[in-house]
């Protein structure tokens, strides 16, 4: 069976809010991940349809909400393959530089372990989410961008659909995918191979 009724209380830096029911009663536990659609976040006064649910300790929880009015996206359009393609492309041109000398393998070798690590850390925090657990901090995400992860992020982004949705959160990690390329950049430049030389002697 579905409800309707309005998000009366969000916060959205830890995902979770309370749902007023159309004609009243007891405010209803929401958490980000009970929405069906995470291209849009909530940000509080939304009339929205939901199922309903009780925990271990009898409280209402959302289930499968939905904003009134909404249409969710097709799947397709959320599996889009053009990011991963661009961080594949992107590795293998690094590993393409490496091969020819222009750049040293072990930076190919940091930008594939903190690929690994960087994904782990999408895993572990969508894991956080749904469980109610503690969040990785977004800092954190971000660090872990900056120092070469960002491919892994990318594919945790996209298998499991894990801050995809919020904006700021997109806005800095984009400007540290642009300034960790643009590092690389520099460094296939030759200003940047004359430095890097001299620091390998």
């Amino acid at each position: 069976m579905r409800y309707q009724g309005r998000i009366t209380t969000w916060k959205d830096k830890e995902g979770f809010g309370f749902i007023t029911p159309n004609g009243g009663g007891e405010p209803v536990f929401l958490h980000i991940s009970a929405f069906s659609d995470r291209k849009r976040r909530p940000e509080g006064d939304e009339l929205v349809t939901y199922e309903r649910t009780l925990d271990a300790k009898g409280r209402p929880h959302a289930l499968k909400v939905v904003f009134v009015g909404h249409r969710p996206a097709p799947a397709s359009s959320q599996r889009s393959p053009v990011l991963p393609l661009f961080a594949f492309i992107f590795l293998c041109g690094v590993a393409g530089a490496v091969w020819a000398g222009q750049l040293p393998a072990a930076l190919l070798g940091l930008y594939l372990a903190a690929s690994v690590v960087t994904f782990g850390a999408y895993a572990i925090d969508k894991s956080a989410a749904r469980h109610h657990r503690q969040r990785t901090a977004e800092n954190t995400l971000h660090l872990l961008a900056l120092l070469g992860g960002w491919p892994g992020a990318i594919a945790g982004q996209r298998l499991f659909r894990h801050k995809t949705a919020k904006r700021s959160f997109l806005i800095i990690f984009w400007a540290t995918v642009l300034i960790n390329s643009g590092v690389l950049l520099w460094a296939l430049s030759p200003a940047g191979a004359s430095v890097l030389q001299s620091l390998g002697h």
